[in-house]
């Protein structure tokens, strides 16, 4: 169908939407906002408003890029970015569920799905195919990996690495193991993702140097498996923590 615009929504003039969009009764898509084809906005959503920051100088030009397929339910608010003609982007196929905020200058991948009453502060990264739970709040500039699930009100502070389950606060769960096969990897990517994970949060201390000695090691040869070590090497965050590590400097405190 065509794209199609309620008479009580508000399209500011310089929005752009791709076709067969629909924009529900009382959503507000602002002039700063793009959106792919077949994306929905439903009531009092409010796409590419002014980010939450006070760098922000109030006038410089930045954008909100929504793909194709997306679903923005109810009351989620996605800002734009913070600097001129930086950009905050929401992939493909996504599904943002109601109350869910997007912070400016976030990257959130394709086929996401943030749950209700999920806030993203800015400049957070979610890879492709992630699953926030609901009421789980993440702090600036972390990074959620591929195909990874954060539980439902967690409190994120740290980096997420691809494939994993994370919970409570920045405690890393295990593997996202029925997700992987769901998802048709390859038995030689998931023994290998399990062997890389090991590597990494096994008796390692510094997850960099064991993730970096493990893919100079030549002993993985699937992508799944590069990707997983490879998060390691980049980031300003830090690491999710295991459950024994996690307790133990709570005793500490």
């Amino acid at each position: 169908m065509p794209t199609s615009i309620h008479p009580t929504a508000i399209v500011e003039e310089g929005a752009r939407l791709g076709a067969d969009c629909l924009i529900h009764a009382y959503a507000i898509v602002r002039r700063w906002a793009v959106l792919g084809d077949d994306v929905v906005v439903h009531p009092f959503a409010v796409v590419g408003g002014d980010p939450q920051d006070l760098k922000f100088d109030g006038v410089s030009p930045s954008y909100v890029r929504v793909g194709a397929h997306t679903r923005i339910r109810e009351n989620v608010t996605i800002n734009r970015g913070t600097h001129r003609d930086s950009v905050t982007t929401v992939g493909e196929g996504c599904l943002l569920m109601a109350g869910c905020h997007i912070g400016h200058d976030c990257a959130v991948g394709n086929d996401v799905v943030v749950a209700n009453a999920v806030l993203l502060a800015g400049h957070v990264t979610v890879g492709d195919h992630a699953v926030l739970g609901g009421g789980a709040g993440f702090h600036q500039f972390i990074r959620v990996g591929e195909r990874s699930i954060v539980g439902g009100g967690s409190r994120m502070t740290l980096d997420i690495p691809p494939f994993s389950m994370a919970a409570e606060r920045d405690e890393i769960i295990g593997l996202n193991l029925i997700g992987l096969k769901r998802s048709g990897f390859s038995r030689d990517a998931v023994r290998e993702i399990k062997q890389a994970f090991r590597a990494v949060y096994g008796r390692a201390t510094n997850r960099r140097e064991a993730a970096a000695a493990a893919l100079s090691s030549g002993a993985y040869q699937t992508p799944e498996a590069r990707r997983l070590l490879e998060f390691f090497g980049s980031g300003t965050r830090g690491f999710v923590r295991s459950r024994q590590e996690a307790a133990s400097e709570e005793k500490t405190q």
